[in-house]
């Protein structure tokens, strides 16, 4: 799935070729995408591109008038091609511009959104209403307070969207890991000092990350043919049954509310 950094570098490249080019129609293949009443969704037609935000895994489009929230959930993602060229299998919204240029919005499994929201309203309707907060704008007593009220696994909390945004299974495996905070604890156990290294951790994870243009595992492209490195800078994540680069014993499985984690039992206490 793409979190922040993979949805952060997509953002990057879509401003490179999409910026001030105007969208003369968008045509729907999979409506199930499309959030927004069909007869709305068409007030995006004649609106220009003028910049391109990002809030956790959401991707903004700035129109005219409207905002386009897109969120790429499992595998969402985008091609830039000529109108001429052949539409594929799994490409379901194509936005065509005056310039005759497309950007298709490809996703095989069909679990991606597209909302279209006055530009005055998107911050206080629709999916961003009730999102948490990235780690870059978190003090650590800010996170600390949202974390000590919860009496479940680190790890949810951590991967709950409203308490904190951008961060997925990868990034948490690795901040617990870099924090030496075992996923399993309870968010009312642990310490402002502990918390302070998990906040920490996350900003530096996301700001590797991002560096090296997000991790590329299974079919994650952030655009066609545009991958990151990330996935050669894991420490746990993936490594099953390899040693810890810290301790050298073995890194183990385990799933933690239903979610495949990777730890170091001697590291993350």
């Amino acid at each position: 799935m793409p979190e922040l950094p993979e949805v952060e570098t997509v953002r990057r490249t879509l401003e490179h070729l999409v910026l001030g080019k105007r969208i003369d129609r968008v045509t729907i293949l999979y409506e199930k995408i499309i959030q927004t009443d069909l007869l709305d969704f068409e007030k995006i037609n004649g609106q220009v591109i003028h910049e391109i935000k990002r809030m956790g895994k959401h991707l903004i489009f700035m129109l005219d008038h409207d905002v386009l929230l897109i969120h790429l959930r499992m595998e969402g993602r985008f091609f830039y091609k000529k109108e001429h060229q052949e539409i594929k299998k799994h490409e379901h919204v194509i936005i065509h511009f005056s310039d005759h240029d497309i950007l298709t919005y490809h996703d095989v499994r069909k679990f991606g959104t597209m909302h279209l929201i006055p530009k005055d309203k998107y911050l206080d309707e629709g999916p961003l209403k009730l999102l948490g907060p990235e780690p870059s704008s978190l003090t650590e007593d800010e996170l600390y307070h949202k974390v000590h009220i919860r009496k479940t696994e680190i790890k949810a909390i951590l991967l709950d969207q409203h308490v904190i945004s951008g961060l997925g299974n990868i990034y948490v495996d690795e901040t617990l890991f870099r924090a030496k905070i075992h996923p399993t604890r309870k968010g009312n156990e642990l310490s402002l000092e502990e918390v302070t290294r998990i906040l920490y951790a996350a900003r530096e994870v996301l700001l590797k990350a991002i560096s090296l243009g997000g991790t590329t595992i299974r079919t994650f492209e952030a655009m066609d043919g545009v991958h990151g490195r990330f996935q050669n800078e894991l420490l746990v994540h993936t490594k099953e049954g390899e040693p810890c680069p810290v301790c050298g014993n073995l890194i183990i499985k385990m799933k933690v509310k239903g979610r495949g984690t990777y730890v170091c039992e001697t590291c993350q206490i």
